[in-house]
């Protein structure tokens, strides 16, 4: 490495000789903003710290989980009074019992919960439950919406509205993918009719209430409620992917704000406190058909593992403190304001939402309420910003189509120092 070669730069040649594209989740990789990724060594609060010394304001916390910010001293004591006990024990401990109660406490459609060790893992779990429960095989998911990396849900829409899906990634086989329809986020016409055209044969519909995979998008209340009387009609299972919003857009989760009661709810994120956890659960009938109790296999070595139940169980204690959304919320509303107070001082069109600890950044002039909205944006435009504001110290989601949030550790001082990168930032778009 030469003098001045950056470490990060060092760090990214290195990773990719023995790691594909050198990082292990693709987004890190800086592909769609280019530039060069920035190697993380330690992190507090609301900051990190990369491999070169620079401070950066985190806006991506670890992707949702660090709600009461990186390395909260309760939650780091809570992990070291575990780890001293052992790392995993691979048989079941009261911790585990612990955290389910308080799941299904929060989340009362979750009268049943098991743990997992990620989101793809338990969006796969309650899918294959789904499908055991109803005897069918079709789901519905809706374009924009990530669910992990299964087969089944690396899937596109067809060319037509009721045409097979088709399949986004090498590796997935036709013959799963056609098992799969997509639809448009927030389009109940084309719920509607794909119901009216193969209702009986759908196990499930899946959906994200709150998006966080195509930038921030809420759904309708309209669009909500066609998916819970639809599916009731039919006999299919309702399935919440609240693995981002769960717990990060109100405590009861997206389907508390909406007043929407799904059959099966997927969490994780928050639930770990930035540890591996997730979890899926729901009405004691469906849960049933799991094993060892029912015909529908799942299991994991890891799952439940105690350091991450610590790790979970504390951060969702500091998160039912009195005011923490109200608090939160605040603070994310005052950071969406300023930006866009920003963007318009410089002429640049842009508009910006938020929800709970969530927020959405458009280079455009408005909110989005689908994939097909969000393409619209300036992406362009949006990778400058994104590079400005890197360089200012403040790291955005390396992606137009990414949720960014904030912890309660995002204090004024916090927030009005990244507004005023922002306004530098936009001016120089403009320049």
């Amino acid at each position: 490495m030469s003098s001045t070669q950056s470490r990060n730069q060092a760090l990214f040649e290195r990773a990719q000789r023995t790691i594909p594209g050198g990082v292990n989740s693709p987004v890190r990789a800086f592909r769609s903003v280019g530039g060069t990724p920035r190697f993380i060594e330690r992190a507090q609060g609301p900051y990190f710290w990369d491999a070169d010394g620079k401070r950066y304001i985190d806006y991506i916390g670890s992707w949702g989980p660090m709600i009461v910010g990186h390395v909260h001293p309760e939650v780091l004591e809570a992990v070291q009074r575990t780890l001293v006990k052992g790392f995993s024990f691979g048989a079941p401990t009261e911790a585990e019992i612990e955290i389910a109660e308080v799941i299904c406490k929060l989340v009362p459609s979750m009268e049943q919960v098991r743990m997992v060790s990620s989101g793809t893992e338990a969006t796969m779990s309650a899918l294959r439950l789904a499908r055991g429960f109803t005897n069918r095989s079709r789901i519905v998911k809706f374009e924009g919406c990530y669910h992990g990396h299964a087969d089944s849900l690396l899937v596109k829409a067809g060319s037509g509205l009721l045409t097979f899906g088709n399949p986004t990634s090498a590796g997935v086989p036709v013959d799963i993918a056609k098992h799969t329809t997509v639809l448009e986020y927030n389009n109940v016409a084309a719920l509607e009719e794909a119901f009216k055209a193969f209702g009986n044969e759908i196990a499930a519909v899946i959906v994200e209430p709150v998006a966080g995979n195509m930038n921030l998008v809420k759904a309708t209340p309209d669009f909500l409620n066609a998916l819970r009387r639809l599916t009731n009609e039919y006999g299919s299972v309702l399935i919440f992917d609240e693995v981002m919003c769960g717990f990060r857009v109100a405590l009861g989760g997206a389907q508390q704000l909406f007043g929407i009661t799904p059959d099966l709810t997927c969490l994780g994120k928050v639930i770990g406190g930035g540890m591996p956890a997730a979890a899926f659960g729901g009405r004691r009938d469906i849960m049933a058909h799991l094993a060892p109790t029912g015909g529908v296999y799942q299991a994991g070595t890891l799952s439940g593992n105690p350091v991450a139940v610590a790790a979970g169980l504390k951060t969702l204690e500091l998160i039912q403190a009195p005011g923490f959304y109200d608090r939160l919320s605040a603070q994310t509303t005052r950071l969406v304001r300023g930006l866009a107070d920003a963007a318009r001082e410089a002429g640049v069109p842009f508009a910006a939402d938020s929800l709970g600890g969530m927020f959405g950044l458009y280079f455009t002039q408005h909110v989005p309420g689908s994939f097909a909205d969000v393409t619209k944006s300036n992406i362009a435009r949006f990778n400058a910003f994104f590079h400005k504001m890197l360089d200012a110290g403040v790291y955005f989601a390396p992606s137009a189509y990414e949720a960014g949030f904030v912890s309660s550790t995002h204090g004024d001082d916090v927030i009005d120092e990244t507004i005023g990168a922002a306004r530098g930032a936009f001016a120089a778009l403009v320049a």
